[in-house]
């Protein structure tokens, strides 16, 4: 499981209500959730992010209130992955739940800058920038989380399991 895109950057502490403001949560569409992804971080954002960028943030990335939307809304704007040296615990799962990759790497936020472009290796952790050379190291995905992402979602992966098994 590769991922490769342009980065997008942002500081410590983004909370959910940065990545979804709460005045879009009347709408579980993700298209919807999409128009509005990040706005309050940077307006443009929604406007500028293309299918596989990535977003590269510093610590505690998702932190505030457990919010499924916000996992939900950068998945739906293209976000392929996001690389943070620390994810508020609630945001990590929500995160694998809704089929985004996110991945831990304390370096990212230091080796990583805006506009770059990165290439990240799911299976062994190996996070490239190709726009400097410089490698670094996050977790792995482990495989039974591949599985989860590749069936877009634990609810998407359970309603595959279940008519797999009953077949």
């Amino acid at each position: 499981m590769k991922f490769k895109g342009r980065v997008w950057k942002f500081g410590k502490n983004i909370d959910t209500d940065a990545i979804i403001p709460a005045r879009y949560l009347n709408t579980s569409d993700p298209r919807e959730l999409a128009k509005h992804c990040m706005e309050d971080a940077d307006p443009e954002f929604p406007s500028k992010v293309r299918p596989g960028d990535i977003i590269v943030a510093d610590s505690n990335f998702g932190c505030g209130s457990s919010r499924e939307h916000a996992p939900i809304a950068l998945k739906a704007a293209g976000v392929s992955c996001v690389i943070a040296p620390s994810f508020a615990r609630i945001f990590y799962r929500n995160a694998f739940n809704m089929g985004l990759p996110i991945f831990e790497c304390e370096e990212a936020p230091r080796l990583i800058n805006e506009g770059d472009e990165v290439e990240v290796d799911g299976d062994t952790g190996e996070i490239v920038n190709l726009t400097t050379g410089k490698s670094m190291k996050a977790q792995p995905i482990p495989p039974f989380m591949q599985e989860l992402i590749k069936d877009g979602g634990l609810i998407s992966h359970i309603m595959k399991s279940s008519k797999e098994n009953t077949a």
